[in-house]
């Protein structure tokens, strides 16, 4: 009575005898399946059959607390071991990334666990440079930090491989795909000239004819012929 088990008797016993029991547990809400089919009713139900919580973490919150690889508790992980684990074991236990707001694609898929998430899972930084300010630091073709380009790697690089890569020349700075000048550069070289300074860059090398520029902009207050002069007017 205390249990709330029906009266139907031959739902658990047959006409031989009381004992040996039976019990078909997936008639309940609570299927068994894996390592849960081998588990002694005691193990749950210890305070009764009736009412009985089917959530992990009512029977598994210890297994929870004494994770360590990762820790479950620093990292923030749900109680709902369902999310990553299956009843047949604890390992190998899986985890869909795409469900949070940092997908895993290209090199990232690859990239283990502790390379991001040295300091616990909870508020991991999705900022490119939170990871990879090393490689922006120590790229030299061209220098990234000389060059003050921006650290949001995705600007230029994709997640497969860091080349080939793509730069908006036109949209950052000064239109190159585009307009007069889409075809009268060969390489970086024809206006950087400087390699390890993008931030070095000449016009007059083929704008170079200094009289008539200077007739040309006769009507200019301040003109001067350099290249930075003519960069702040015609960007």
């Amino acid at each position: 009575m205390q249990a709330g088990f029906p009266t139907d008797c031959a739902m658990c016993h047959d006409e031989g005898a009381w004992s040996n029991a039976t019990f078909n547990h997936n008639t309940t809400n609570f299927p068994l399946v894996g390592s849960h089919t081998t588990v002694d009713c005691m193990q749950c139900h210890a305070n009764g059959f009736v009412g009985t919580p089917t959530d992990c973490a009512s029977c598994h919150i210890a297994d929870y607390n004494a994770t360590t690889a990762p820790n479950h508790v620093q990292a923030g992980f749900p109680t709902d071991c369902a999310q990553c684990h299956d009843p047949s074991a604890w390992v190998p236990a899986t985890f869909d990334h795409d469900n949070t707001g940092f997908p895993l694609t290209g090199q990232h898929a690859s990239t283990s666990c502790i390379q991001c998430h040295a300091n616990g899972y909870a508020g991991t930084p999705t900022e490119c440079n939170a990871c990879h300010m090393p490689d922006y630091n120590s790229a030299n073709d061209p220098n990234h930090a000389a060059d003050q380009f921006p650290t949001d790697c995705a600007e230029c690089h994709g997640t497969t491989a860091w080349v080939p890569s793509t730069f908006d020349h036109d949209a950052m700075y000064f239109n190159i795909y585009s307009g007069n000048h889409s075809s009268v550069w060969n390489n970086c070289a024809t206006c950087h000239t400087s390699p390890n300074d993008f931030s070095v860059f000449t016009c007059t090398d083929c704008h170079n004819n200094q009289s008539q520029l200077a007739n040309n902009h006769s009507d200019v207050n301040g003109y001067s012929f350099s290249s930075t002069a003519c960069y702040n007017c015609h960007n």
